[in-house]
């Protein structure tokens, strides 16, 4: 039996942020099982955890319902919710399959995640992709090569809100892509600015509060309103938010977790 638990991150509230699966291994299984576990919880990534030395250093990979995932936001912080719950300890390091260590720290109030910090380069989208999104152009169009997403920047929050996206279309507008952010600055509020992904050719048709994408996005921002400090906000249908802060080559990743279920997966 797998110990099992749902997490909502990005989120103060239970059934609010996004959904993470986190199992606890104490053997290795195959790539296999752990893509049919995350297919079978259909959360948009499930984390598998064990632990490899020490009290505080676990290795973790994410697993879509369709593929392996490099890097998880969302579900690195509901692991590390797991693990600050069940241990104790104030500081923890997760190992990723491609040998990235994730320094990970708490407050009393927020768990506090050490990222790399990604590039972008311009990109001219095709109309396609736009049409499929249901928008007519933006003001900025780039693409991170590392997270193989493309970024498109509209000019206003009302209309990130209310995307509603041919997935089918969108699928067949652009191909070996992990999916499409789009962001827009906030006015009026207290967050620095919205965004919303979109990834149904690696994952599900939109992923409800993302993490990862802060790699790229909270530097891009940086440059855009010149500031190193800035309030996030993923107008998704469940919505959620975070802190982000540029820190040289790194971005620190502010955010709260619920724990919503704890049991046991039996799948022998």
């Amino acid at each position: 039996m797998i110990r099992t638990y749902f997490v909502d991150a990005f989120t103060a509230e239970p059934f609010k942020g996004n959904p993470a699966g986190v199992c606890i291994l104490d053997d290795e299984i195959s790539n296999e099982k752990m893509l049919k576990i995350a297919n079978e919880i259909g959360f948009s990534e499930t984390a598998f955890i064990k632990q490899i030395k020490g009290d505080h250093v676990y290795s973790i990979r994410y697993f879509s319902p369709k593929m392996e995932i490099p890097l998880c936001g969302h579900a690195t912080l509901a692991s590390a919710k797991i693990v600050f719950e069940k241990t104790h300890t104030s500081t923890i390091n997760f190992i990723t399959y491609e040998n990235l260590n994730l320094t990970i720290g708490r407050t009393d109030s927020k768990i506090i995640m050490e990222f790399p910090v990604y590039n972008t380069v311009p990109l001219t989208t095709p109309q396609a992709v736009l049409a499929a999104l249901g928008l007519e152009g933006v003001i900025n169009s780039s693409y991170s090569p590392k997270n193989k997403i493309i970024l498109l920047e509209i000019p206003d929050t009302k209309t990130l809100a209310a995307l509603h996206p041919d997935f089918s279309a969108l699928l067949n507008s652009y191909h070996n892509i992990n999916g499409v952010l789009v962001t827009a600055p906030s006015i009026g509020d207290s967050y620095d600015y919205h965004y919303r992904y979109f990834w149904p050719w690696a994952g599900t048709d939109e992923d409800p509060v993302t993490g990862g994408v802060q790699t790229f996005l909270a530097r891009y921002w940086s440059e855009r309103l010149g500031k190193k400090i800035m309030h996030v906000f993923q107008s998704s249908q469940r919505t959620g938010y975070m802190t982000v802060e540029l820190n040289g080559d790194k971005v620190l990743i502010y955010g709260e977790a619920v724990i919503v279920f704890e049991g046991g997966l039996t799948c022998d």
